[in-house]
């Protein structure tokens, strides 16, 4: 019984040092796991450069918004590139809405101050007038936007419209006087009518207008930069 004892106690010893070599030629004989890669810091972010400069905003409807013309064709971009090639260093910041009344630009007139501009082309009225509504209303609008723009130590230019022939000489007279009013009330620097140029070259120039004939083509924006200017450029060097 003793010898079977010894015996038995002797296989578990040998059994017990067999498993203790295998795990030793296994944690031998395996790869050493790889340290975990280093990351690189993050590249440090560049900022741009903040935009200091004077900005003229054109709050306006689809004639600022460029209706129907291929982008940098309207009059806003257009009077942006032209002021940059006469050594001016001023961001001009187009906020027109096709469609858009004196009422619609009365409710976006916070957030065109809230850019702090230097001078604010107000172009608006024009859908009032095709639109028939009260002259009224149109001109009360307008004395808002000009009168919250001079308290907040924003110029204004304000651009007049007119109305076609269809619309009768007594509301067209009533409609184009909005603007007379208003430049000789709040001493506006006033540009008579936006479109005069289109209006003057129509029959020799073919081509400046779009099919609906409300809106410019190209060549008509050309000429309504050309228009704003005349009245901006003095504001901008005072």
């Amino acid at each position: 019984m003793r010898s079977a004892l010894v015996i038995v106690t002797w296989l578990i010893a040998a059994f017990l040092m067999s498993a203790s070599c295998n795990r030793t030629e296994q944690s031998q004989s395996s790869p050493r796991p790889e340290p975990a890669p280093v990351s690189s810091p993050a590249p440090t972010p560049k900022f741009s450069k903040p935009d200091n400069r004077p900005v003229v905003a054109v709050l306006g409807d689809s004639l600022s918004e460029g209706y129907g013309v291929d982008q940098g064709k309207s009059f806003p971009e257009i009077v942006q590139t032209r002021l940059h090639q006469d050594g001016l260093d001023v961001r001009v910041i187009n906020l027109g809405v096709s469609g858009d009344t004196t009422t619609g630009g009365l409710g976006r007139l916070p957030s065109a101050l809230s850019l702090k501009p230097r001078i604010l082309i107000l172009e608006l009225g024009g859908n009032d007038g095709l639109r028939g509504l009260p002259v009224a209303n149109t001109k009360a609008n307008l004395q808002t936007m000009i009168v919250q723009s001079q308290k907040a130590g924003v110029r204004v230019l304000l651009a007049g419209m007119t109305l076609p022939p269809n619309y009768g000489p007594e509301y067209i007279h009533s409609f184009e006087e909005i603007y007379k009013d208003l430049s000789k009330q709040y001493h506006v620097p006033l540009i008579p009518f936006l479109m005069e140029k289109i209006r003057d070259r129509m029959v020799s120039t073919p081509g400046l207008m779009q099919g609906d004939g409300i809106h410019p083509t190209a060549a008509g924006h050309e000429l309504i930069a050309d228009t704003v200017l005349q009245y901006l450029t003095p504001l901008l060097n005072q």
